[in-house]
C-alpha cells in the first residue's frame, strides 16, 4: 500500500529555501511591480522602447524581470540556474524563448540550439527534456493551408518537408540521447498538423519508453476528446502516449478570430469548464497509465494529482508522473512536491535579453490576468519574509 505523502502548499520555508534574504527582497519588488497593472504596463513598456532605442538597459533587466523569470542568455550560462535548482530537488527543462525571423535561415538556426540544449541535457541527471515550437521549425501559414486543405504549392511542400525533418531531428535525438522531448500547443487553426506531427513521432519513438509528449490546451471545449482519442489510436498502433495537459494560452486571439470569421468559438465557455476539463484530463491519464507531464500553476490541481497517484499505487518517483512549472513562478509548489519526493521539472526560459523580450511581456501580462496569480505569488514572499525576520528574533 503506497503511503501518501504530507504536502502542504503552505511550508514557505521550502518554497523559499533556495533564495537568499537578498533575492527575496527582489522577487517582492518585481511581485509588487507585476501586482499593480499600470506600473508594469508602463515598465515593460519602457523597456521595449529602451531595446529600440539601444539604451543601456540590458544590465538592469538582467538584474530584475530577466533574471527572475530566464536563466540565462546562453545555454551556459542557464545551466547554473538549473543546477542551483537540482539542488533542491527539481529538474529544468532549457526552453529556447526567442522569436525567429521566420525564413529557412532562421528554422535551421532554431533546430540546431534546441539540438544543442538536449546535447547537453543529456550530459546531466537534473534535464531529463527538451522542447520545442513547431513554429520555430517552419512556417505558420503552410501548416494552416494544410489543415484547411488548401493545396500546397512545390515550394511551400519542399518547405514543409523541411520543417518535418527538422521535427523528426529533435525527436529522433531525444531518443537517441536518453531525453524525453515535449511538443508545445500552439493555435486551433493549425493544432491539428501539429498533432499529427507528435503522433507520427510517438509512433517511431515511443515504443519501449515515453519520449515525446503532445500538448492540450483544456481551455479549448474539445481538447478532453482529443486526448482520449490520441490514447485509442496509441493502444491501436502500439505505442505509448506522452501527454502534456496545461489550461492554454492565445485565449484572446482565438476568440477574436473565431468572430472575425463566423466559426465556432473553439474556448470553454468559462473558467470553471476549462478547470472541470483539465482536472478530467488529469484523472483519465493516470487512470489509464499515460506518460503525463502535469503543467499547472494551480495548486488544487497539482494537490488532486498527488492524491490520484496514492489512490492508484502510483509512487512519487514514478517515471509515469511528472510535474511542471515556470521558471520564477509557484515556487511553493514546485519545491515542496521535490521534497516530498515527486519528479518536478521547471520550464527555464532563455535567450538574448533583447530578444525574449517578447515572453517577458507576456509573463507580465499573464501576471496580472490569471486571476490572483501576481497577488498570489507576493503574498507568499511577504509571508516568508516575515517569517525569517520572526525567526532571526
Amino acid at each position: 500500500m503506497t503511503v501518501k505523502p504530507t504536502i502542504s502548499f503552505e511550508n514557505l520555508e521550502v518554497a523559499f529555501a533556495s533564495k537568499s534574504d537578498a533575492e527575496l527582497r527582489k522577487m517582492y519588488l518585481i511581485f509588487a511591480t507585476l501586482n499593480n497593472n499600470l506600473i508594469s504596463d508602463l515598465g515593460i513598456g519602457l523597456a521595449n522602447l529602451a531595446f529600440k532605442l539601444k539604451l543601456p538597459v540590458k544590465g538592469i533587466m538582467k538584474k530584475t524581470m530577466f533574471g527572475h523569470f530566464c536563466g540565462g542568455e546562453t545555454i551556459a550560462e542557464s545551466i547554473y540556474a538549473c543546477k542551483h535548482l537540482a539542488d533542491f530537488g527539481v529538474s529544468s527543462i532549457l526552453d529556447l524563448s526567442v522569436e525567429g525571423k521566420g525564413d529557412e535561415e532562421s528554422f535551421d538556426q532554431t533546430c540546431e540550439e534546441i539540438y544543442q540544449t538536449m546535447v547537453e541535457s543529456a550530459k546531466t541527471t537534473y534535464m531529463p527534456f527538451g522542447v520545442f515550437k513547431v513554429t520555430g521549425l517552419g512556417d505558420f501559414h503552410i501548416m494552416e493551408k494544410i489543415q484547411a486543405n488548401e493545396k500546397l504549392t512545390k515550394d511551400e511542400e519542399i518547405a514543409f518537408g523541411k520543417l518535418k525533418s527538422r521535427v523528426d531531428k529533435l525527436c529522433k535525438a531525444a531518443h537517441d540521447l536518453g531525453l524525453k522531448i515535449l511538443v508545445d500547443a500552439e493555435e486551433s487553426w493549425f493544432q491539428s498538423v501539429i498533432d499529427d506531427l507528435a503522433y507520427e513521432a510517438m509512433e517511431k519513438y515511443n515504443r519501449e519508453r515515453c519520449v515525446v509528449y503532445n500538448t492540450y490546451q483544456m481551455y479549448r471545449h474539445d481538447s478532453l476528446e482529443r486526448l482520449k482519442k490520441a490514447h485509442q489510436e496509441a493502444l491501436e498502433k502500439g505505442y505509448l502516449l506522452g501527454a502534456k495537459p496545461v489550461r492554454g494560452a492565445y485565449m484572446e486571439k482565438e476568440r477574436e478570430r473565431a468572430e472575425e470569421l463566423g466559426y465556432l468559438d473553439p474556448i470553454q465557455t468559462n473558467k470553471e469548464a476549462t478547470d472541470q476539463d483539465y482536472n478530467e484530463a488529469i484523472h483519465y491519464c493516470v487512470e489509464n497509465r499515460i506518460h503525463l507531464v502535469c503543467a499547472t500553476h494551480n495548486e488544487k490541481s497539482a494537490l488532486k494529482l498527488t492524491e490520484q497517484m496514492n489512490i492508484h499505487g502510483i509512487e512519487p518517483k514514478s517515471e509515469l508522473i511528472y510535474f511542471s512549472q515556470l521558471y520564477g513562478m509557484s515556487d511553493n509548489i514546485s519545491f515542496n512536491l521535490a521534497k516530498a519526493g515527486y519528479h518536478v521539472v521547471k520550464y527555464v526560459p532563455y535567450g538574448p535579453v533583447e530578444k525574449v523580450m517578447p515572453y517577458l511581456t507576456r509573463r507580465a501580462a499573464e501576471n496580472t490576468s490569471i486571476a490572483g496569480q501576481s497577488s498570489r505569488e507576493f503574498e507568499l514572499v511577504k509571508r516568508e519574509m516575515k517569517r525569517r525576520k520572526s525567526s532571526k528574533q
